[in-house]
């Protein structure tokens, strides 16, 4: 396994419950680096591009309305096997199904707010981080 990055958005229940420290923590005691983040307000805009591979499905609509407007927090972290090991801490997208130990079996209360979101693919990261991370926002 090599080192990688991954994107990571903390959703708003994360930010509205106190979370996020808690969260950003696991990743960093996992031994992940942080070397993107900040807080911003996800505008519908953005919404649609990050869940785009959802359009269409009963969900989509949901998904995007609980998320627009509302305070988030995104990160790129870096690590080995980034997103492979991120998905693992992350858990089942559905929090009923999540193991215990994980973030969203942990912390998940709503399928459509599972409290994170993690990137599935390398291609997947390539598009996500793009979203909020502008090229003058250096990652190096």
């Amino acid at each position: 396994m090599m080192t990688e990055r991954t994107f990571v958005m903390l959703k708003p229940s994360a930010v509205s419950r106190g979370l996020v420290g808690e969260i950003l923590t696991r990743f960093e005691r996992r031994g992940f680096k942080i070397v993107a983040l900040k807080t911003l307000k996800m505008s519908l805009a953005m919404a649609e591009r990050l869940y785009k591979v959802h359009e269409g499905k009963p969900f989509y609509n949901d998904l995007v309305e609980m998320i627009s407007g509302k305070m988030v927090v995104v990160a790129v972290l870096e690590g080995r096997g980034a997103i492979g090991v991120v998905r693992k801490m992350v858990g089942s997208t559905d929090p009923t199904k999540a193991e215990p130990g994980t973030i969203r079996g942990d912390y998940g209360l709503e399928i459509t707010d599972n409290i994170v979101h993690a990137s599935d693919s390398q291609e997947t990261y390539e598009y996500e981080w793009r979203i909020f991370f502008g090229p003058d926002e250096a990652l190096d």
